[in-house]
């Protein structure tokens, strides 16, 4: 899946800016496809939840990304980007829900953190084989192809999923519910509302993802624009160095979730966005922007396995783990629509230097909204 999902964001930025597209352009495709998954989450969640052949979610999703990709590959006007953006970002709604669900399902609650980990470190490190072998393409094939082999990696993917064997899947579970295989009683979706600390944690999210949606699509456009030598493979440097650092990183960030709680965890992962953010504005050349992805690699392991958790934790026994994930899916994804066209905006206007500042304020606000008022959610026993 990870190899499949890689071909799409940054690529397609650098792709875009290749062909000769403005940033305000970019920006609007970007937060077309972010949009469409936002339309989606909410419906999403609760249709993860409710159907049992997640299975299937995912493998519909797979072949939907498929699609868009050959359709990118096919043509760069406006229409086809268009429409392969909004069919891409309408995945996002069920892929990555079907997939914690299934994990869930499969481990529980108490081996979930290390479960997380070792899901995010095979992400990673797919992402970093993908987007290493995706630059090789670009730069000495040609850059369309590369979503042809986005494409072509559907087949593997599908045949992975294969291999996972339904019954193994407990569906009470697998929706977070106090039962097992079935979900017994539900709580109902307007007590989610009351619950003061999922809240919290929504609002901390929302403003990390406005920060953090435009950073890499704004590094991206300039070096796509610029028409540097060997772009494609840069790019791919961008992107592998913290797929590398999530790789590793992953796992232990499980760890210490258990050892130290999630509030210290959250608060490094949250605390190095804004330094990313000022790092970006101040860097010169491409050898420094590689190495402050460094930094996105860590917050990527942090953010990435915390939010499950945390999510898992704030909703056991409720039944209704997938549907409050996408409430905070749409939220972030509205935040992340607006931010690429926003910063798009800002740069145009004032420079990338501003558009990256911009984001370094708004990644501080979700740090001190964590640390006043985000309680610990580690349990200090897990139901199952």
């Amino acid at each position: 899946m990870a190899d499949v999902q890689t071909g799409f964001g940054s690529f397609v930025s650098f792709y875009l800016a290749d062909q000769g597209w403005s940033e305000e352009n970019v920006g609007f495709v970007l937060t077309a496809g972010g949009l469409s998954g936002v339309v989606g989450q909410i419906p999403g969640g609760a249709l993860v939840d409710a159907m049992r052949r997640k299975r299937l979610l995912i493998a519909a999703g797979t072949l939907m990304i498929a699609a868009s990709a050959v359709l990118l590959a096919l043509s760069h006007d406006f229409p086809a980007v268009f429409a392969a953006e909004v069919l891409h970002g309408a995945t996002g709604a069920i892929i990555g829900p079907a997939i914690a669900a299934v994990s869930l399902g499969l481990v529980g609650r108490r081996a979930m953190s290390g479960r997380i980990g070792r899901n995010q470190r095979f992400d990673a490190a797919g992402n970093a084989l993908t987007a290493a072998s995706l630059g090789v393409i670009g730069n000495y094939v040609s850059k369309s192809a590369i979503f042809f082999a986005v494409a072509a990696m559907a087949l593997p993917t599908l045949a992975a999923l294969g291999r996972i064997r339904p019954r193994e899947i407990a569906y009470g579970r697998a929706r977070n519910a106090a039962g097992r295989h079935e979900p017994g009683d539900l709580q109902r979706i307007f007590d989610l509302l009351k619950n003061r600390p999922l809240l919290i944690f929504a609002a901390a999210a929302v403003l990390y993802r406005f920060a953090d949606a435009s950073m890499l699509p704004l590094v991206s456009e300039s070096l796509g624009s610029g028409r540097e030598r060997h772009a494609a493979l840069i790019m791919a440097a961008i992107i592998v160095v913290p797929q590398i650092i999530v790789a590793i990183a992953a796992p232990w960030v499980s760890h210490y979730a258990e050892q130290w709680g999630r509030k210290p965890v959250l608060l490094i992962g949250f605390g190095l966005e804004p330094l990313r953010g000022i790092l970006f504005a101040s860097s010169a050349s491409w050898y420094s922007v590689v190495a402050v992805q460094i930094l996105d690699g860590i917050t990527g392991a942090i953010i990435t396995v915390m939010t499950v958790l945390v999510m898992t934790d704030l909703t056991t026994g409720t039944g209704r783990f997938n549907l409050p994930r996408g409430v905070v899916g749409t939220c972030t994804g509205i935040a992340a629509a607006v931010s690429t066209t926003a910063t798009g905006v800002i740069a145009a206007g004032f420079g990338r230097p501003a558009s990256f500042l911009t984001a370094a304020g708004v990644a501080a606000l979700a740090v001190l909204l964590l640390w006043l008022y985000l309680p610990e959610s580690r349990p200090k026993e897990y139901l199952d």
